[in-house]
């Protein structure tokens, strides 16, 4: 079952998966994001909260 390429602390996963998985999910989380500020940005020109 210990397999020399594969960590034996939890997970499954080689580096290079762990890697792969990680870079997706800090593009999709920067897209996240980056929709974030967008619509804040337009509720704001729409009905400002803050006076500027």
């Amino acid at each position: 079952m210990a397999d020399g390429d594969r960590p034996s602390v939890g997970t499954y996963l080689t580096d290079e998966e762990a890697k792969e998985i990680h870079g997706a999910f800090m593009g999709t989380f920067g897209l996240y994001v980056a929709i974030a500020v967008v619509a804040h940005i337009l509720i704001w020109a729409n009905k400002p909260w803050l006076p500027l």
